[in-house]
């Protein structure tokens, strides 16, 4: 399945960090959907110390930014408190909503091929449709480029 700017964004329900819950359907705002293979990695952890860097711009620009990975909540409190990350984290433990977004598929990395989480991030308007997507990120950046397409809402 692959999500297009202007088609409505899958629905989704998940357990966060710190015992907490976070659904589309709570969110009036526009929402940064990005997801992430696995915790506590070198790309995962910058991604997220990025997004962080810049939550108080994205909270100015009313916008709410998420991270979701298949990893465990429990994990999730750990990666947050290490690194002092600043955006929710949401564990997709099942993969739905990676399935829903069309993240979940076949990678390869040093000649092994595995299922895994492409890196990827969705743009949802305080409308419920997708404004922007972004496939196959390079963390190097990304964050601001986001930044600046959710002032540009």
């Amino acid at each position: 399945m692959t999500i297009e700017p202007g088609s409505k964004a899958p629905a989704f329900d998940l357990p966060t960090d710190g015992g907490g819950r976070v659904s589309l359907a709570a969110l009036q705002a526009p929402v940064v959907l990005y997801f992430y293979p696995k915790a506590d990695t070198p790309g995962c952890t910058a991604e997220g110390q990025d997004f962080s860097a810049l939550i108080a711009d994205f909270a100015k620009a009313g916008a709410t930014v998420i991270g979701v990975s298949k990893d465990p909540a429990k994990k999730l409190d750990r990666f947050k408190a290490k690194y002092d990350l600043k955006v929710i984290l949401g564990s997709d433990e099942d993969g739905a909503v990676c399935e829903a977004y069309g993240v979940w598929g076949q990678k390869t990395l040093y000649g092994r091929v595995y299922m895994g989480i492409e890196r990827a991030t969705f743009l949802i308007g305080a409308d419920g449709l997708v404004k922007r997507t972004w496939r196959k990120v390079s963390v190097k950046g990304h964050a601001a480029e986001v930044l600046a397409a959710v002032q540009a809402l």
